[in-house]
């Protein structure tokens, strides 16, 4: 394995060495009709910022939804940290331990994402279930607006009018130990993943082909804000509900050809027994692509910074272009993190690892350290080094791969 030997002290991620045994962790038991026996807690901890599991993991009853629901991996994986980012505020890693969600099922779920059907489709659905001897009934509780095909207009015009808000709903839970010991859900705290764009096809009729209409904020939030009330009408009817606290987040994804996730913009707190939905807190939390005119535009400053950094890498190799990618979030109009991917094509061990450390110089001098740095260096065929440097941290941590 190569290795360049610029690391760091305060990374607890890479300097945790071996974990502990068994011994040392923790049992318990959960306190619900889904879970029985007992339980590990890990005993550490690799960082404040994260929530501990219990052992062994237990998959969510809707695992798999969220990927088949949004428009790309970078919504997929935002949706469900950003949620957790926001789960912090309301339920302490110290005193809480994370499990995904179980109230909702997998069922329940694509029910609620799905298009509420007219009487006609309801009707329709119910023959079909009594023809084929099934007595399981079939709730019309879709929170997306109907669609009738045969109704008349357009499908441009239905589609405009009849939009897909909600594309997915994920839903975390967050477990605390009671007064017997036990461990028992203490916290829920459930994402609505909206749309910002409603994608179509035409009727072959009309060509078929793939149509799109943009959905605005303003609708998609006073949409979103109906569905979390039903949602919560939904959850409290559950087996395992124990009147805890819930809290609902609003997540606007981006569209499909975006090179930068979408962002969440607000989200409300229940106390335990709240049945209704009421003030909600808005959050201002943005993903700028780099270079881009919204990034030159809003933050000319951090762009030009990053202009410059790139300026300083095309100098390593003067007869190469060399492409810099970066990804800014901000919150509270202040960039707390940035991802920068460089693609380079490289022809030696040594390119890299002279490369790798110019670039860390570069890190360092061209970004304060109150901001979160990851660059990723990388070949046509794989990865090739990683540059690590956390918030208040003197040294970054590299590593180049094999």
């Amino acid at each position: 394995m190569k290795k360049l030997a610029i690391l760091i002290t305060s990374l607890g991620l890479i300097l945790s060495g071996c974990g502990p045994s068994l011994q040392n962790n923790e049992k318990v038991v959960q306190n619900s009709s889904k879970s029985k026996g007992s339980s590990i807690v890990p005993k550490y901890s690799i960082s404040d910022d994260y929530y501990k599991t219990i052992v062994p993991f237990k998959d969510g009853a809707a695992r798999g939804l969220v990927v088949q629901g949004l428009n790309s991996r970078l919504d997929v994986d935002e949706f469900e940290t950003g949620l957790m980012r926001i789960a912090k505020d309301s339920f302490s890693t110290k005193d809480y331990l994370f499990q995904e969600g179980q109230l909702l099922s997998k069922t329940t779920i694509q029910q609620l994402v799905d298009r509420k059907r007219t009487d006609a489709q309801q009707a329709d659905v119910e023959k079909k279930q009594a023809e084929a001897n099934k007595k399981v009934a079939v709730p019309n509780i879709g929170l997306n607006p109907e669609y009738d095909p045969n109704a008349p207009g357009s499908t441009e015009n239905k589609n405009a009018k009849s939009p897909i808000y909600l594309s997915s709903i994920l839903e975390h839970d967050y477990l605390v130990k009671n007064s017997d010991g036990k461990v028992e859900v203490g916290g829920v705290v459930i994402g609505l993943a909206m749309n910002s764009v409603h994608y179509f096809n035409l009727d072959a009729s009309q060509g078929g082909y793939p149509r799109e209409t943009d959905i605005s904020e303003g609708e998609m939030l006073s949409q979103g804000k109906k569905m979390a009330q039903a949602i919560l009408d939904v959850l409290v009817k559950q087996k395992d509900w124990k009147n805890v606290p819930v809290v609902f987040a609003i997540y606007r994804q981006q569209a499909k050809s975006s090179l930068v996730p979408g962002n969440f913009v607000t989200y409300t707190k229940l106390s335990s027994g709240d049945t209704k939905v009421s003030s909600w807190k808005d959050l201002d939390e943005k993903y700028y692509l780099f270079p881009s005119a919204a990034a030159k535009s809003d933050y000319r400053e951090d762009s030009t910074k990053i202009d410059n950094f790139k300026s300083d890498i095309s100098q390593y190799f003067q007869n190469n272009f060399t492409a810099v990618i970066g990804r800014g979030f901000y919150k509270d109009k202040q960039l707390q993190e940035l991802q920068i991917d460089i693609p380079v094509q490289f022809n030696g061990e040594a390119e890299i690892i002279g490369f790798t450390q110019y670039v860390t110089g570069l890190v360092m001098e061209h970004f304060p350290n109150y901001i979160k740095v990851e660059v990723n260096i990388h070949s046509v065929s794989k990865q090739e080094a990683v540059i690590l440097r956390d918030v208040n941290q003197e040294k970054p941590f590299v590593h180049i791969f094999n």
